[in-house]
């Protein structure tokens, strides 16, 4: 009789990551534009209410907009904009997501 294999743990979260959960939820959206806040909950690794919080943070700063379609929101990410780090200003939005592109 062959051992059963056991499941392999989930991957544990990194204590610290590259991109912040604003970058991330960022990505995430420009890859389903008509992702939910669970959905973006769930990928990122934080709440429906911090992702609705981010979302708005995003909007409010002009990275994101939407069109209420039914019951769904459908958004677009503001690309041509500059990243908002001094650091990293001269990049824009587009570069960001290039650079993390699953293609």
């Amino acid at each position: 009789m062959a051992a059963r294999k056991t499941p392999a743990p989930p991957a544990e979260k990194p204590a610290w990551t590259f991109l912040t959960n604003h970058a991330h939820v960022l990505l995430c959206i420009a890859r389903d534009p008509q992702a939910r806040f669970r959905d973006l909950a769930d990928q990122v690794g934080i709440t429906e209410r911090a992702a609705q919080r981010i979302v708005a943070e995003l909007e409010e700063a002009g990275y994101l907009t939407h069109e209420r379609e039914g019951r769904r929101n459908t958004y677009r990410v503001r690309a041509h904009l500059p990243l908002r780090h001094p650091v990293e200003r001269k990049s824009k939005v587009a570069a960001l997501l290039a650079l993390v592109s699953e293609e």
